[in-house]
This record gives C-alpha cells, structure tokens and sequence, in this order.
C-alpha cells in the first residue's frame, strides 16, 4: 500500500488478516511561495514514493498487489513522453484560481477552487498556452500509478475523478464532462482514463516482483473503506488538520448536484465492477489545526500530545467556548469569512480551560458534521467511527462521543487510509470476498460512550458569533 498525503508518503505491507506491517515513512512537505500558493515537487514526491514502497517490500514483501490511496485534487501536468513535469504540482488548498473560478461562476459554470479543474487550467495556461503539446494531467493517484507503471498507466479512479471538479454522471457512469473541458480549454487528450476503485490494472514494473496495480481511491474513501463503512448509514469521521465526515449512501446518487442543502457533497465513495457506491461528505476546515494554535501561536503546551491531559485536567471549561474557524467554516454554514473566535474568558479563566474550549469546540463541530451528513443523506448514523491524528487524543474522543450524544468507535489503526487501499485491491485479488466482508472485518480499538449532556444551543450561539467575520469572503460562495 502506498499512501501519498499532504505531507508526506506512506508504505505499509498488509497481511490477508489485516495487520499492517513494516511501515515506512517520508516526509514531502508542500510549499507556500506566496499568500494563497500551496505547491508541492513532483519529481520528489514520485522519487519518494517508490523509495518508501522498496524499502516497505524489502522489509515485509513480497506481496500479491499495490494499493494507491492519495490526497485528492492536488494536480500535476507531466510531458507524456519524457515524464517531466511541466511545472509544479499545485495543491489541494491552492487558492490561486479563485478568480477564475468566480469569472466561471457568471458564465453559470460552478467549480471550487479546491478542486482540480482550473488548477488544470491554469498549469495548461503556463505550458501549454497553444494546447499544442502532448501532456498528460493527474491527481496524485494519477502520478503514482504512472511512477510505479513505469509511464505505462495514465489512469484515475472514480473517487479521485468525482472531486477534479471535471467530470459529469446523468444517471450514468463517471465521465469526463465535455462542456466543462470545453470551458476551460481542457484538450480531452490530457485526461486519464477513469477506471474502478477495485481492481487489477496493471504491472508496478517499478517494484520488485512487479505486482499488479489492484485498488486507487482517495484518502477519505480509503479511509471510509478501510473503517468497514461499506453499508448505507455506515459513517467514519478523519480528525487531522482539518477535519472530513464521509456516510456510505449506497448504490444511488445524492439528488443534489453538487453541494446539498446541510452543507455535504456527494462523494464517490467506491467502484468496482463498474457500479458506484456513493456517499456524502461534510468538511471543517479546522481541527487539528487548532490544536496547532495552543502550540505554535499560543505557546501554552508544547506539542499537540500535550493538550489531552491538560484539557482534562479540569472538569469543564468555566463556561468559555472556543469556534474553530480558523481559515473558515464549512459544513453545514459555508463561510470563508468565518474566524476563530473565544468567547467566556474571565480572570478565571486558565490554561486547561483554554485547551478544553478548543477540544469542545472541535468536537462541536463534528457534531455539525453528523447533523449535516444525516440531513442530506437521510440515513441515521447510530455510530461514528473516527481515525487521523486527534483520534489518539482520548479526551477529545470523549467530548466528540458527549457532542454527537452516541457511541464514537476508534479505528485500530491511526491512518485507517492504509487499509482501505489494501481492502480494495485485496478484493480484485480475491483476498476478500467483497464489501460485506470488508464491513466484517472492523474491530475497534475502543468504544467510548457518551458520558455528560451537553448544551448544544450555547455552542450554535458561539458558532454563529464567529460567522461573516470578514464580510468579503463570507460573501464568495462556489
């Protein structure tokens, strides 16, 4: 299993019981050249790839295929026969085409800037302003595929393909939309084909053994996969930076086109033998992010660890709430102009205090996300399942379990992306029968129950203080 995120690279060998085994990892840090730039070294990020997945095989290979699970959106745009890329692979939280996308918003052509397609647009503009040259773009899963192929596989999955912000369904199978790559002066020549989530592909001749290529999907349906979400109302929630609740639907679309009306989009969640599982997914922008403020802003705990025995030190915050809107507000409220805000500070108010508000105020707003995915699913999510950084942090489990007022199921793996990517390769190899055993297979680390009321009303209070703090942003909406 190979796991590009978006700071570094993972490889990790899975066993047919599911234990993961001989982990390596290599940092690949983005970079910001300016305000709003978010790039990352493509040659350096294929490099890494196959040196994390060598020295993976080397320490616990050989294996029967590769599983590819990825930051989704980020692009790169490569020169089909050389393999060079033509400039710098531009990041998910890139906001540089902001512009152009509210400019395609007056044409009635809605596309976010944290999507890929004028990220595309814009790369092409650079290298290609003719749209004479024989170039290849892709996501992440995209360039890895084609690092480890050897340049023998230009291909993307359904879950990475649905968020470029590109493709179009009517009923049918994803596809690439011709009137969206018309718009953006997108030759269709550039795109890869969209194959399934599951299933062989072919040869990582990169690799020792050459082991087939079995399973691509994006982090955050890794991540649902890997959790054993494969039933409709099945919901995993990834606290890391920021923070993504993603609910299995089922086999039929979302009504909604593209954002529903609690604030979730509707998400490929999987695809193989060419039918789509869907689902929706709800986004806060900031989570363990604002952790990362007690650490590097405030200075009141020296790393992130710390604020699981400070904030519960004390039995409860003194009344003091903390927004965690700190680059914004997603779901269900959509408010770039939202910000962090603290409120109920008193001469009492202390160092544990503070640390708890911010754990409350995260766990808050995956509350925000559960109502959100409920209410544009319709499906009920009896139990959340929760990987990513904060899920070892064992007081903010416990005040996310009083938040959402049910139980919170804790993966047995911190990055549950990495079984998800050897579950859906495993199953085009025959490792495992199928999504019902898939589902089988989940065994949480810990269940934590609810254990205190809380005052959700004072927390929407709170919430709604921190909106259109910036009025000029609060007003873009894509």
């Amino acid at each position: 299993m190979v796991d590009a995120g978006t700071s570094g690279i993972r490889a990790a060998v899975v066993g047919s019981d599911g234990a993961v085994a001989a982990v390596v990892h290599e940092a690949v840090r983005p970079v910001s050249p300016m305000q709003g730039f978010v790039e990352l070294d493509a040659r350096r990020l294929a490099a890494v790839a196959l040196s994390v997945a060598r020295a993976a095989l080397e320490a616990g290979g050989p294996v029967e295929g590769v599983g590819i699970a990825n930051q989704r959106a980020t692009t790169i745009v490569w020169d089909r026969v050389s393999g060079e890329p033509v400039g710098p692979g531009i990041g998910w939280q890139d906001l540089r085409t902001v512009g152009m996308c509210l400019a395609l918003a007056s044409q009635g052509v809605r596309v976010p800037p944290n999507a890929s397609a004028t990220k595309l647009a814009a790369l092409l503009d650079m290298a290609d302003p003719g749209r004479s040259r024989d170039l290849c773009f892709g996501t992440v899963d995209t360039w890895l595929a084609w690092t480890l192929s050897g340049g023998s596989l230009h291909v993307t999955d359904s879950t990475n393909a649905g968020v470029t912000g590109l493709v179009e369904t009517d009923g049918g199978p994803i596809r690439w939309s011709g009137r969206l790559l018309e718009a953006l002066r997108i030759p269709a020549g550039v795109m890869p084909t969209i194959v399934d989530s599951s299933g062989v592909l072919g040869p990582a001749s990169a690799l020792p053994g050459a082991p087939p290529i079995a399973g691509i999907a994006g982090d955050q349906q890794a991540s649902l996969v890997g959790q054993g979400c494969t039933r409709p109302g099945l919901a995993k929630a990834t606290f890391g930076t920021g923070g993504m609740l993603d609910c299995c639907v089922g086999p039929v679309r979302p009504t909604f086109e593209t954002r529903g009306p609690a604030g979730t989009f509707p998400v490929v969640a999987w695809q193989r033998g060419g039918q789509v599982s869907w689902g929706v997914e709800a986004v806060m922008l900031s989570a363990g992010a604002a952790v990362d403020w007690l650490v590097s802003d405030l200075g009141i705990i020296g790393s992130a660890g710390e604020s699981d025995a400070l904030a519960g030190s004390c039995h409860d915050t003194g009344d003091v709430w903390f927004v965690p809107a700190l680059f914004g507000l997603g779901a269900p409220v959509w408010d770039f102009g939202a910000r962090g805000t603290l409120l109920g500070i008193t001469q009492g108010t202390g160092r544990a205090e503070v640390a708890r508000a911010v754990l409350e105020g995260v766990a808050h707003r995956g509350a925000d996300l559960v109502e959100a995915a409920e209410a544009d699913s319709g499906k009920r999510i009896e139990t959340l399942r929760v990987d990513g950084g904060m899920s070892a942090n064992g007081t903010f489990v416990q005040l996310l379990a009083d938040a959402i007022g049910r139980p919170v199921e804790v993966a047995p793996v911190v990055e549950a992306t990495t079984l998800g990517a050897a579950y859906l390769a495993g199953m085009a190899l025959g490792t495992w029968a199928d999504e019902a055993e898939i589902a089988s297979r989940w065994v949480p680390r810990v269940v934590v129950e609810p254990s205190r009321r809380v005052n959700r009303g004072r927390w929407l209070e709170a919430r709604a203080r921190a909106e259109r703090t910036v009025p000029e942003l609060s007003a873009l909406d894509f």
